[in-house]
């Protein structure tokens, strides 16, 4: 690809353009006519049930970034904003996601941070600038899936190029839930997709239910061109997979961190479990690429904690299968007993893969997507969700 990140790099073969309200179509010269290119139209009331196009370019270009906000409103309602993306034509998206989730931001909540390719700034300005090359055409659709009205601000800013950067591939992003997730079994952040491709990462959440004190045993393990019993790359947890360790709480670093731990304030600084978390990680500095095939998981494994005196319960554990790992260990002088332990909660994956071919990705189930996510009642209300245009 061109050296676009190199500030003193000039190619004047490639066209500087953006869409927004203003200039719907892109076009030169046409942006900002609204009201006299007074700001007369730089946001749109997208009702309850709406799809509404954002993109529809000709190629050859590439998606170079994109900021949306919208006004604040309850998880459920934030959950059913979602976005396709279509390649070349194509009747089927390879892009289909909800909205925040795709800025690393699950459960429709939001929260401010800052990585290498996502950003929610202040936790309202959402940004991506991971790029979307595209060979013939383009088209970016958000659709409004909730029972109520929004206000969508947006820019896509992209560049129209004399042919599809040498070496790309085209992005696909896909989400998964399963709510609850089944014993023993890991949960698939992405297959299916075929190579050559290149596995750029991954958003992921969980809605804590099992007991415990930790969730995040779990290995993500990377299975390429071929791998079947055993993957190629496999992590030690999901705290060290984002790049953290010996637990986990919110931060943010250029490719790898946690955006949401969400909890109750008396849980703050106690090894209670938080009521729900949202992770991510960028493969950039250690790309992992594949020829034919590939399937990332990430096993839903936690851990607990026994004092000694505890056997009953220990044994319980064992009666039932969920006890995993080398067995039971004695900490702390012995004073403290730990165990690998198998889990059921509720969690949700988003992926984001390129590929040298545009392909398919299944259709988001926003039914499936929306449910249980209901604010707590230890959750702050933004003051702006006054604002919010009432349901038709």
């Amino acid at each position: 690809m061109t050296d676009i990140m190199n500030p003193s790099f000039i190619d004047s073969s490639l066209e500087s353009r953006a869409v927004t309200f203003e200039n719907p179509t892109g076009a030169r010269g046409a942006g900002g006519k609204s009201a006299g290119g007074r700001k007369g139209a730089p946001s749109r009331v997208i009702g309850a049930g709406e799809r509404v196009v954002l993109a529809d370019i000709e190629g050859p270009g590439v998606l170079r970034h994109l900021w949306m906000t919208v006004l604040p409103a309850p998880p459920e309602r934030l959950r059913a904003l979602w976005i396709e993306v279509f390649y070349d034509g194509a009747d089927e998206p390879s892009i289909s996601v909800p909205l925040l989730d795709f800025f690393c931001l699950p459960h429709g909540r939001t929260a401010p941070f800052a990585s290498a390719l996502v950003t929610a700034n202040e936790g309202r300005g959402l940004n991506s600038t991971i790029p979307l090359p595209f060979a013939r055409h383009v088209r970016l659709e958000l659709t409004n899936g909730s029972d109520a009205s929004t206000v969508l601000y947006y820019q896509v800013d992209y560049t129209l190029e004399p042919a599809m950067p040498s070496g790309s591939g085209y992005l696909h992003v896909s989400f998964r839930r399963e709510n609850p997730t089944r014993l023993q079994s890991d949960l698939v952040i992405t297959e299916g997709l075929v190579g050559p491709g290149r596995f750029l990462g991954c958003s992921l959440g969980i809605r804590i239910l099992d007991e415990g004190i930790w969730y995040g045993e779990g290995e993500v393990k990377v299975f390429l061109d071929g791998d079947t019993s055993h993957p190629t790359i496999c992590g030690t947890g999901l705290e060290d997979y984002v790049g953290s360790a010996w637990g986990m709480g919110r931060h943010a670093a250029p490719y790898g961190g946690c955006t949401l731990d969400v909890r109750a304030p008396e849980a703050i600084g106690s090894r209670s479990q938080p009521d729900f978390v949202g992770m991510y990680r960028w493969h950039v500095p250690d790309p992992i690429m594949y020829a034919t095939d590939l399937k990332v998981t990430v096993q839903q494994i936690g851990g607990v904690l026994f004092l000694p005196g505890q056997e009953a319960d220990m044994a319980a554990i064992e009666e039932s299968g969920r006890l995993a790992g080398e067995g039971w260990q004695r900490i702390a002088d012995g004073t403290l007993i730990f165990g690998i332990v198998e889990r059921v909660d509720d969690a949700c994956a988003t992926a984001y893969v390129y590929c040298r071919e545009p392909q398919t990705v299944e259709r988001l189930d926003v039914a499936k997507a929306v449910v249980d996510l209901a604010r707590r009642s230890y959750e702050a209300v933004d003051p702006m969700e006054a604002l919010a245009v009432s349901a038709p």
